[in-house]
């Protein structure tokens, strides 16, 4: 744990930052509060150089294409070294819907039109027809996490890559594959909305517990029966 504090940088924040995905950056802050634990974010946003030390989580959000292509190139030269740094050393990442995709090799956005990404995932992304939007919920490690997906990518995980879980209802990854998301030990991508945390607060716990090196079980409980009860009413709007 750093001096009892998580330390959080927000990739793009002026740019990544649809869908209310900041309301995950609320919930971890929220929860960390309540339970007297510290809590530092730093924003990092174009040209901006990023120290692979100074943070336990690094935070990436959705965007529109045009927004999504300026991040990709930033990501890939100035910051793509120390993203690889921080996640060797065991430090969390997590990346929502455009974030998730900069996380593989590629996104084919468009004939000639490729984003490169920083390859931290096996995994690549190809525009497909239409868009897979609507509830979604999946399973990971016998729970659920609910959410909404709005995504135009089909994310193909490469042949030795973890999903991040099974999909229950909704569409996921490709809407045919069956996973939704990818994790490689504290590194996690989804394409879950919500925002995602606010939705779940079980697993907001575990991203808390994996940044700060401590096990979930170890941190003071919080009643969480409001969040139950949203968490159990996401689940019954994805039909689960």
């Amino acid at each position: 744990m750093s001096d009892g504090a998580l330390r959080i940088a927000a990739l793009y924040p002026d740019l990544l930052n649809i869908y209310a995905d900041r309301g995950n950056l609320l919930m971890l802050e929220r929860r960390c509060a309540w339970r007297g634990i510290g809590f530092e974010l730093t924003r990092s946003t174009i040209g901006d150089e990023l120290d692979p030390d100074a943070h336990d989580l690094l935070y990436l959000g959705g965007g529109q294409d045009r927004d999504q292509q300026l991040c990709a190139v930033d990501l890939t030269t100035v910051k793509q070294d120390a993203v690889h740094a921080h996640a060797a050393r065991g430090g969390a990442i997590l990346a929502v819907c455009g974030g998730y995709q900069l996380l593989g090799h590629h996104y084919a956005l468009e004939p000639g039109v490729t984003l490169p990404g920083v390859g931290l995932l096996d995994l690549h992304t190809e525009r497909g027809e239409g868009r897979l939007i609507g509830n979604v919920a999946i399973e990971v490690d016998g729970r659920t996490l609910a959410g909404f997906e709005n995504h135009g990518g089909r994310t193909i995980l490469g042949p030795g890559q973890e999903p991040l879980g099974r999909v229950l209802a909704g569409h996921g990854n490709t809407g045919s594959s069956g996973f939704e998301g990818a994790r490689t030990g504290n590194v996690v991508g989804t394409y879950l909305h919500g925002p995602l945390l606010p939705k779940n607060a079980w697993f907001a716990d575990e991203l808390i517990a994996s940044a700060l090196g401590v096990d979930a079980a170890d941190l003071p409980p919080l009643d969480d029966r409001l969040e139950d009860a949203a968490h159990a009413s996401a689940r019954h709007a994805a039909g689960v």
